[in-house]
Order: structure tokens, then C-alpha cells, then sequence
């Protein structure tokens, strides 16, 4: 459920890792419980991972930076959850509550959510978006949004059956070229 839309040749990439990754999702199962927390150094490498695996680009930098700025940084309105079962990371959410962009009063962002292919049907990104909308919560705010590629259009099924909807703010962009 990333939310990065993959290239075709990245997409070919993604399903042969997947087919030739471990398959770590492998031992959980529908009665398996699932638990959220905050990440941890160790966690990092099988979210690397698991990104690579749904778009075949493996930035272990970028992760690298987001740990870095996230994984302790609640008090700033920063998160960054893991899900687990048996003690094995499926899935992650990374969030912020942001002030005042666009003229928008406080309102949480979720710009990252995943969920290792072969534990989608666990539940687990829905535990993962409630975990995070219920910290934004606590922090004031009444408003969720998010920012996805139009073609993604398994992650705009998820967001849809979790309740949300097109937002009043337009997405601009400008191709500065290289």
C-alpha cells in the first residue's frame, strides 16, 4: 500500500523481489494478533525492505533520514508506527500534525503507509491509520489528510473504505526541468 506509484520497470523489479525475498509476512495469519508501536532502530531494515518490495527502489537513505526525524520526535506532533506479528514488522504509517499550510487550521498528515504484500489482509493498515488518526486526535485535531498518485488506485480503495474523501485543497505542480 505504498504510496509511492511505481514505474513498470520498477513494478517487474518489485515482483521479483518479492518473489525472491523472504517471505518475513509469511507467519502471521488471520488469527495472528497484531501489535502497533512506535519504530525502533531495529525495525528499520524491514521497512527498507518491505518499500522495496512495492516499489522496487531501495532507499535506504530516505529511510534512513525519516527515522532519523521521526522515531522520536512525538512531542512535535511526528510519528512513526510499526505494525508486528510475532514480533515481525508488516507494516508502518508515518505522520505530522502540520499547522496553518494553505490557511488549513491543525490537521494531521499521513504521507506514508504500507503493509508487507502478504499480510494485506490482516487488518493491519487499518490499525495503523487508526492508531495514527488517535494520536492526532490527542493532539487537537480533527482533520486527517493525505496526498496520493491518482493511479494508485489501491490506496485511494483503502483511504475510501476508511472514511475519506476528496479534500477542498487543489494539488498544483510545476515542472522546473532539469
Amino acid at each position: 500500500m505504498s504510496k509511492t506509484t511505481p514505474t513498470r520497470a520498477a513494478t517487474k523489479r518489485g515482483a521479483k523481489a518479492i518473489a525472491a525475498a523472504p517471505a518475513a509476512a509469511s507467519v502471521a495469519s488471520a488469527s495472528t494478533a497484531l501489535v502497533i508501536r512506535a519504530v525502533r532502530d531495529e525495525d528499520l531494515d524491514a521497512v527498507i525492505e518491505m518499500d522495496a518490495l512495492v516499489t522496487g527502489i531501495k532507499k535506504r537513505d530516505y529511510w534512513k533520514s525519516l527515522y532519523g526525524r521521526y522515531a522520536d520526535a512525538v512531542a512535535t506532533g511526528q510519528h512513526f508506527l510499526v505494525a508486528t506479528a510475532d514480533n515481525t514488522v508488516i507494516g508502518f504509517v508515518i505522520g505530522e500534525v502540520r499547522d496553518w499550510e494553505f490557511g488549513s487550521p491543525p490537521c494531521g498528515w499521513v504521507f506514508a503507509i504500507d503493509v508487507h504484500p502478504e499480510a494485506r489482509l490482516l487488518g493491519a493498515a487499518t490499525q495503523l491509520l487508526q492508531a495514527i488518526c488517535q494520536r492526532f486526535k490527542r493532539a487537537g485535531v480533527s482533520k486527517v489528510r493525505t496526498l496520493l498518485a491518482r493511479e494508485n488506485t489501491l490506496i485511494l480503495s483503502f483511504f475510501r473504505s476508511q472514511g475519506m474523501m476528496i479534500s477542498p485543497f487543489i494539488p498544483l505542480e510545476l515542472d522546473l526541468g532539469h
